[in-house]
């Protein structure tokens, strides 16, 4: 097949310098599709949330409450119901303290700690822990659950597939780090972020790499940063746009960009990714591969190509920072392959235990005050779905929560858009799927787009408080933009 018929992967091998997945024809990915394993119900679920979704319904928070306020809202946390929630709850006070003020302030119901035995139990689904708590399908009803939910603990402990089931209708982010100190700083520093404000300028940055012989990068550089960053300058009156690009996108620069961090960074890089049996899995994956790197056909990668958690310096301004990082294994990386599988034979490991990135926890937990809140990807990112066959890039799901940012919605309910779409391309793929039973002819292209399209939305997470916002100081002075 020629290679222009191939797909394309993100992600960088972090020993060889390769990428993690050789270019595949789409055929490879239309038998992927053909052979996973369909969950009947919850295409149906999704099916509904899409159909509901046409009318004049909102398909999130129930209609007629507002999802910039937390008093109609609400806002919960969720433990697995064997975690030891005293420890976490002190270390988390100031954070709980403000949204039990902020959620409970017209109905105290609206504030829930869902812990023990309301907590998550192994091997539940969204739909068996909405259940417990008189919540079915449909639009979220802060009355039964709140809208805006934050997981707290180990992907191991709370899967990432709860997650994404409960992400689709609800705002949901996730807080895991190693230490107690560490949840105590995030909370502190969000505290301080919303009740005495910070010093971030309206300062928006878009650093994105185009790495010499590497196609995909130099596509996520032209057909997501670059118009991503030319929407905002058009759009968004009193912010100051900076796009570091291509040969600019090295890792001193990075490191220079969060010395002095702008209030949102968007980066769109390689992610690196290690074997699970690799010492250097847990440290290093889903770090920012840099311009540094001179591409797959140079061979081999060093230690000053990309950016790790151990670059964000001491000394780095990151408090307020919302970031969002288009890379393979940004936010985390889940213990089995969620994509290369089908459903005969056993799933691969790509970890010996799900874990969140080093660098968004690095990020959070910043001793001078951490960043609010880090988007980032679970497993990896499929960047050929951004250009859809004749039709050209498809970015308005990253235009319109970027923009919802910057006007200062709650990161949680900017994210609503990439839970739409990836209930609208999960109902395609399989209503695709199922007509082929019915004898129409196999288009591999078309099913193998709807395939990654919606795994790689699906596959977006909060890491940190979705009820979040940007935290930046207005100014009059900040109207012109940086090139």
């Amino acid at each position: 097949m020629p290679e222009k018929a191939k797909l394309w992967f993100n992600g960088v091998d972090g020993r060889r310098g390769s990428y993690l997945l050789p270019p595949l024809p789409p055929g490879h990915l239309a038998d992927l599709a053909c052979g996973a394993t369909v969950d009947r119900a919850r295409v149906r679920e999704l099916q509904a949330w899409v159909a509901r979704g046409e009318g004049k319904a909102r398909r999130g928070l129930k209609e007629g409450l507002d999802p910039a306020r937390l008093d109609e809202a609400g806002w919960g946390v969720i433990l697995s119901c064997t975690a030891d929630a005293e420890p976490l709850r002190e270390a988390l006070a100031p954070l709980l303290d403000l949204r039990r003020a902020q959620a409970g302030l017209r109905r105290e119901r609206f504030y829930r700690e869902f812990t023990g035995e309301d907590g998550y139990r192994e091997g539940e689904s969204k739909v068996a822990f909405l259940a417990r708590h008189g919540a079915g399908p449909g639009p979220a009803d802060p009355e039964k659950v709140p809208y805006y939910l934050l997981l707290v603990g180990d992907p191991e402990a709370i899967p990432f597939s709860f997650q994404y089931q409960l992400d689709v209708q609800y705002a949901v982010g996730r807080l895991c780090f190693d230490t107690l100190e560490d949840y105590r700083c995030y909370a502190e520093s969000v505290v301080t972020a919303e009740t005495e404000g910070t010093q971030r300028r309206r300062r928006a940055c878009f650093f994105a790499p185009a790495n010499a012989g590497d196609p995909v990068t130099g596509s996520t550089s032209v057909h997501l940063a670059q118009p991503v960053a030319a929407g905002v300058r058009g759009s968004q009156p009193g912010w100051s746009v900076e796009t570091v690009l291509g040969e600019e996108a090295t890792r001193g620069r990075l490191g220079g960009v969060l010395d002095e961090a702008p209030a949102f960074l968007f980066a769109a890089c390689h992610g690196l990714g290690f074997a699970a049996d690799d010492p250097l899995q847990r440290e290093r994956q889903g770090a920012l591969v840099c311009q540094d790197w001179p591409g797959p056909a140079a061979g081999g990668i060093d230690r000053t190509q990309y950016f790790a958690a151990e670059d964000v310096g001491e000394d780095a301004r990151v408090h307020g920072l919302i970031a969002f990082c288009y890379a393979c294994f940004g936010a985390g990386t889940p213990r089995w392959d969620d994509f290369l599988r089908k459903s005969q034979g056993p799933p691969r490991a790509l970890s010996s235990g799900a874990f969140l990135g080093r660098l968004p926890q690095r990020l959070l937990s910043h001793p001078r005050g951490g960043a609010l809140a880090v988007v980032g990807h679970v497993e990896r990112a499929w960047g050929f779905s951004l250009v859809w066959p004749d039709a050209g890039p498809q970015i308005t799901a990253f235009e319109s929560t970027v923009r919802r940012l910057l006007d200062g919605k709650p990161v949680g309910w900017a994210m609503e858009i990439f839970n739409q779409r990836y209930a609208e391309l999960a109902s395609d793929l399989a209503a695709e799927v199922e007509s082929l039973s019915f004898g129409k002819t196999l288009d591999e292209t078309v099913l193998a787009d709807l395939w990654t399209a919606s795994h790689d939305a699906r596959n977006y997470a909060i890491v940190g408080d979705p009820a979040v916002r940007v935290a930046a100081v207005p100014s009059s002075k900040e109207v012109h933009c940086e090139n």
